[in-house]
C-alpha cells in the first residue's frame, strides 16, 4: 500500500490518530467538515468539558503529545456532591488519591490540531463530504464556495464523529448492523464564571454533581477559573426543557433544585435560553472495516452517551490499539483492519452499555446512603485484596482493563457486595475473624465469577 492515509475528521480522534500515523512514516491528510477553530468564531453551548482518564493520556503518550495537553488539564481526585438542601460531600474517586483532568473540549482540539500540523499532518477544512464510494475508495466533497471534488485515497479512515459519512456510506453495503438510540434527555450548557480577582468559585480539583433522580447537573473545572456546566434534563414531562422556559420559570426550576449554585451563575437565564438544547445518541455498529480500503474509529463506529467520561477516552483508545497492530502486522491493512474491529467491537459495546448504567448512577444513586455506604467498601476491598479485587469504576477510569471485563465484572460486584452489606456493618464485622472467613469465601466465588 501506498504510504498515504486520508482522514475524515479533525476531531480529538482524528488529530491523535493522523500524529500516531505519522509517526509511522504516513503521508496524512484530513479532510474535516467545519472551518479552523482555531481562527473561526465558534458559537457556544454544545460542550461537554471531558475527563481525561488512564486510557486517553496512554495516547497522548505515544503521540508525544501528553506533555503540552496537561498544561491544559485540571486534575479531579473526586466528586462534590450538591444535595438539594445546600448540604455537600466530597466523594473520592480511587483509593489513592487517583484523578481523572478536566481539559476543555475546544482548547484541547485546538491544541490536538496544531500539534499534529507540526508533526507534518495536512489539514483541509470546510471540506465536507457527501458520500464515499467504497469500491473505488473516492470520497465526494463539496467547499466552502459550494464547488464540488473528488479524492481519490490509498486508505480512508472515518473519524467524522456520531454522524460520520463514512458510515452513511458503510450502512448500504451488504450484511451490515447498524443500531442508533437517544436517551430521553438531553443538554444544555450553563456557566459558572472565575470571581473576579479570576480564582475558581467552587473546590477546584473536583467534578461537581447536583444529583437530582429524573435529572442532573455536573460542573467541571477549566484553566480559567470558571466551570463549564451541563444541565442533562428530560426533553419533555414535569419539569423538562419543554415546560420550563419562561424567566420566571427557569428561576423558580434552579431556584428549587440548585440553591446553592445560583449565587454562581449571573448568566443563568442567557445561557438557559441562548444555547442549544442538544440530544444524546448511543451508536452500535459492525463492521467497521471495508476490505483494506477503508474504516471507521471513535464515535463514527461508537457513539456513546457521556456518563463515563470514556467517548474520548474509549476514541484514544482505539488510536493506541491501531497503534500496536500495525507494530505487530506492519503495512498489512487488511489484517490490521480486521483485527482491530474483532479486539475493539466487544469493548465498544460494553463502554456503551456502561455509560448508560452510570447516567443512572449519576443522577439517581450518588446521593443515597446505601450507595455512599458500597463505595467505602468497595476501596476498601481493593486495599485488602489488591490485585483481586478492583471497582468497576476503576477499571474503567484508572487501568486499561478491557471494558468488556469491566462490564462482565459489574454483575459478580453486585453479588459480592450485595453479600458483604446483608451481612451487617461492614467496617464492624471487618474486625470479627469468623467474617473475614466468610469474606475470604466471597472473594474466591466472585473470582470465579469474574474470570468464567
Amino acid at each position: 500500500m501506498s504510504r498515504s492515509i486520508s482522514i475524515l475528521g479533525a476531531g480529538l480522534v482524528g488529530s491523535v490518530l493522523s500524529v500516531l500515523l505519522r509517526k509511522k512514516g504516513y503521508e496524512v491528510t484530513i479532510y474535516e467538515r467545519r472551518s479552523d477553530l482555531r481562527t473561526a468564531t465558534i458559537g457556544a453551548g454544545r460542550s461537554i468539558n471531558l475527563a481525561m482518564s488512564t486510557r486517553g493520556w496512554k495516547a497522548l503518550e505515544l503521540a508525544g503529545l501528553r506533555e503540552a495537553i496537561e498544561a491544559i488539564a485540571i486534575p479531579m481526585t473526586g466528586r462534590y456532591l450538591h444535595q438539594q438542601d445546600g448540604t455537600a460531600a466530597f466523594q473520592p474517586y480511587g483509593k489513592n488519591g487517583e484523578a481523572i483532568y478536566s481539559v476543555s473540549r475546544g482548547e484541547l482540539n485546538k491544541k490536538l490540531m496544531d500539534l499534529a500540523e507540526e508533526n507534518g499532518v495536512k489539514i483541509l477544512f470546510n471540506q465536507t463530504c457527501d458520500q464515499v464510494d467504497l469500491q473505488q475508495n473516492i470520497i465526494h466533497l463539496t467547499d466552502q464556495e459550494g464547488k464540488k471534488h473528488t479524492v481519490s485515497c490509498d486508505l480512508l479512515l472515518g473519524a467524522d464523529g456520531a454522524f460520520s459519512a463514512l458510515r452513511k456510506s458503510m450502512i448500504l453495503q451488504d450484511r451490515t448492523d447498524y443500531q442508533q438510540f437517544y436517551i430521553n434527555s438531553g443538554y444544555k450548557e450553563l456557566c459558572i464564571p472565575p470571581n473576579p480577582e479570576g480564582t475558581f468559585q467552587m473546590e477546584k480539583n473536583a467534578l461537581h454533581i447536583w444529583p437530582r433522580h429524573n435529572f442532573m447537573m455536573i460542573g467541571l473545572p477549566n484553566t480559567d477559573g470558571s466551570f463549564t456546566c451541563t444541565l442533562f434534563f428530560p426533553f419533555e414531562g414535569k419539569p423538562s426543557f419543554k415546560s420550563i422556559q419562561s424567566d420566571e420559570e427557569i428561576m423558580s426550576f434552579f431556584g428549587e433544585h440548585f440553591p446553592d449554585a445560583i449565587p454562581l451563575m449571573p448568566t443563568l437565564l442567557e445561557d438557559y435560553k441562548n444555547n442549544p438544547t442538544s440530544s444524546l445518541v448511543t451508536v452500535k455498529m459492525y463492521p467497521w472495516a471495508y476490505e483494506d480500503k477503508a474504516c471507521l474509529i471513535g464515535d463514527a463506529a461508537h457513539a456513546i452517551v457521556p456518563f463515563y467520561g470514556q467517548g474520548m477516552n474509549a476514541g484514544f483508545e482505539d488510536c493506541s490499539e491501531l497503534y500496536a497492530l500495525l507494530d505487530r502486522h506492519g503495512d498489512d491493512w487488511e489484517t490490521v483492519l480486521q483485527a482491530f474491529q474483532a479486539n475493539r467491537k466487544p469493548n465498544a459495546d460494553a463502554v456503551a452499555e456502561l455509560a448508560l448504567n452510570n447516567f443512572i448512577e449519576m443522577r439517581d444513586k450518588v446521593a443515597d446512603p446505601k450507595f455512599l455506604e458500597r463505595k467505602k467498601i468497595e476501596k476498601d476491598l481493593g486495599i485488602r485484596y489488591a490485585g483481586r479485587f478492583n471497582s468497576v469504576y476503576e477499571m474503567v477510569s484508572f487501568s486499561h482493563t478491557p471494558y468488556a471485563f469491566a462490564w462482565n465484572a459489574m454483575a459478580a460486584q453486585d453479588w459480592l457486595l450485595t453479600q458483604i452489606m446483608n451481612a451487617g456493618d461492614y467496617f464492624t464485622n471487618i474486625e470479627q475473624a469468623s467474617f473475614l472467613k466468610d469474606l475470604d469465601t466471597w472473594i474466591g466465588t466472585y473470582e470465579q465469577k469474574v474470570n468464567g
